[in-house]
Formats: C-alpha cells, sequence, structure tokens
C-alpha cells in the first residue's frame, strides 16, 4: 500500500488550532489605558531598529507600568521605574522610548514621569496615541 494516511495529520493541525486560539488572547497583556487620539505619523519598522521599545505606560490613577521586567502588570513606584530603565538604556541606549499616558492623567504626571526617564538616561521619548476619529460625511437628503 503505497498511499499516506493523513486523518493523524488532521486531528493534530485542529487541535494545534485550537490551542493557538485559545492562548492567543492571554498573550496580549497590558495596562488598560485610554490613549489620547491624535493625528501624529506612525512609527515605521526602520524607525524602531528592531529593538523592542521601552514604553513607559501611565493610567488613569497616575500609576507607572514599564514593559521590562517580571511583574509588567504590576504599578511600581518612581525608583523603580528609573532603575529598571537605566539598566535597559544602558543595554542598549539607543531603544526607542515611548510614554502611553491614559487622556484622563494629569499633565503633570505625564511630565514627571518624562523626568524619570530623562534621569534614566532616555535622550528621546515619544508618545503613543490612537489615530483620531474618521471624520464622518454629511449625507445629502436629496440622495
Amino acid at each position: 500500500m503505497g498511499d499516506i494516511n493523513v486523518v493523524p495529520y488532521i486531528d493534530v493541525m485542529l487541535v494545534l488550532l485550537i490551542i493557538f486560539m485559545v492562548t492567543a488572547p492571554l498573550l496580549t497583556q497590558g495596562i488598560k489605558v485610554e490613549l489620547p487620539k491624535a493625528g501624529a505619523e506612525p512609527l515605521t519598522i526602520d524607525q524602531l531598529k528592531n529593538e523592542k521599545p521601552l514604553v513607559l505606560s501611565i493610567d488613569r490613577d497616575g500609576r507607572l507600568y514599564l514593559n521590562v521586567g517580571e511583574k509588567q502588570t504590576q504599578p511600581l513606584d518612581d525608583e523603580a521605574v528609573e532603575t529598571r530603565a537605566a539598566a535597559v538604556l544602558r543595554r542598549a541606549p539607543d531603544a526607542p522610548v515611548l510614554v502611553k499616558g491614559d487622556a484622563a492623567v494629569a499633565y503633570g504626571r505625564v511630565v514627571t514621569a518624562m523626568v524619570i526617564l530623562q534621569r534614566a538616561g532616555a535622550r528621546k521619548v515619544g508618545f503613543l496615541t490612537d489615530p483620531p476619529p474618521a471624520p464622518r460625511t454629511r449625507r445629502d437628503p436629496d440622495r
């Protein structure tokens, strides 16, 4: 008999598909931040230089989170943020540094976070925003 039985392969593929469908939502982790709307140009892959950006998140209560370390979803105090950011920036001084601030957070807290990043060694700091909503088109009532 020269035929290959592909039924076991199909079974394995279906099991893998189910596993990936279940685990994919779990992989997206992060802090819930309502980003402000702005019409800025998105960063290109070349601008990120194939490096993972250092992202400092500020939630609506002003708590700071950094996307490095073991527990990225736990808030950090200012000194811990500066220490961790300085460690990352010593290893990769040209790593992109981004601030992901909630739209409802006080402006002073965002400035304080930027000062922390500057003391840690960040040369340039960018902001993450959501794109503005698409403009509504007027409908002509005669049509």
